[in-house]
């Protein structure tokens, strides 16, 4: 009954969070000009009294607080309106991105996090060590490399000159990209894969093994860790079942907020390969003052990140006995 009880009044506390969050949004986009103006800007030839039309028909001609009064209605019924640029859906828009955005995202997060976990453990273990600087040193490289630079000289390097990856897009459309001689449409995906999923993994796991090795670097100077050494207990468990619970907590927090954000894409490096996804859909939203499509990804990535936020918090209790959920 405890979980449920937290879970319920955590879920009562995001309802003002979100309320909030929308409102700084829908402020914020206002103050940065008329999205009609500037959908229009490049049509000469269209009249004031069309572009009015345009803002009756998008309900921009009414005040702002009636605005965000219609708007949140719809948003609540699961309606996010429709894009004004071609009229779409904003619903049909996230949910054509939203497949590659995740794929993308979910494999680099979850590759970042499962090789921090060694490199991190090994990292800590051989400290000062060839091993230790060699780890330290990716991880530095990781942080620092602009990840759009990255990805411009792996395009180079690998697509251009060696010819061995795709340089852009999904999928190989309109012909397969062939991996070892073999044109497959799972390969193909996979060959697509590859270099942006290096990025973002890299990006990641600079951060997730520095935060792991300061941990267990903690951890293992612990009584209760030489305590169990000097018991005969196995360096294995000593290390994965004694140390890891107690340095992995900041690690799972990075993991929890990382798949909340998921849905917000990985701009830069959609828009180095071209990926569709909807980081890259976005920015090209909030460059042309989309209003709809800004704001519908903008919710769902605050209620995503603190849904995640309450999944993090439940999945302390269960990694580590010393904490509580009440």
């Amino acid at each position: 009954m405890g979980f449920v009880k937290y879970i319920i009044r955590r879920g009562i506390y995001m309802i003002p969070l979100i309320i909030g969050i929308s409102i700084v949004s829908f402020l914020v986009m206002y103050a940065a000009g008329d999205p009609i103006q500037i959908a229009t800007a490049g049509n000469p030839g269209i009249t004031e009294a069309q572009r009015d039309f345009l803002r009756h028909y998008y309900g921009l001609d009414t005040p702002i607080p009636a605005q965000y009064v219609r708007w949140l209605t719809h948003f609540l019924q699961g309606d996010f309106g429709q894009s004004l640029y071609g009229g779409r859906p904003v619903n049909e828009i996230i949910s054509f991105y939203l497949f590659e955005t995740l794929k993308l995202q979910l494999i680099s997060i979850f590759l970042a996090f499962f090789i921090s976990i060694p490199a991190g453990i090994y990292s800590a273990l051989k400290q000062r060590s060839a091993a230790d600087y060699t780890i330290s040193g990716i991880s530095i490289a990781g942080v620092s490399l602009p990840v759009f630079w990255f990805g411009i000289v792996l395009i180079i390097v690998l697509s251009y000159h060696m010819g061995l990856l795709p340089s852009a897009g999904a999928y190989g459309s309109p012909k397969l990209w062939p991996v070892f001689g073999i044109s497959d449409p799972t390969l193909d995906a996979l060959a697509h894969l590859v270099m942006p999923v290096t990025v973002l993994t890299l990006a990641s796991l600079a951060y997730n093994v520095r935060l792991l090795r300061a941990g267990m670097l903690e951890v293992l100077r612990q009584d209760y860790v030489m305590a169990a050494r000097a018991s005969g207990i196995s360096e294995r468990k000593v290390l994965y079942k004694y140390s890891l619970k107690n340095a992995i907590t900041p690690l799972i927090t990075l993991l929890g907020l990382s798949i909340g954000a998921s849905l917000a894409g990985a701009p830069l490096t959609e828009t180095v390969f071209s990926w569709p996804g909807l980081g890259r859909a976005y920015v090209n939203a909030v460059s042309k003052l989309d209003f709809p499509l800004i704001m519908g990804t903008t919710m769902i990535v605050a209620i995503m990140i603190l849904v995640a936020n309450i999944i993090t918090d439940l999945s302390y209790a269960w990694i580590d006995p010393r904490i509580h959920i009440d």
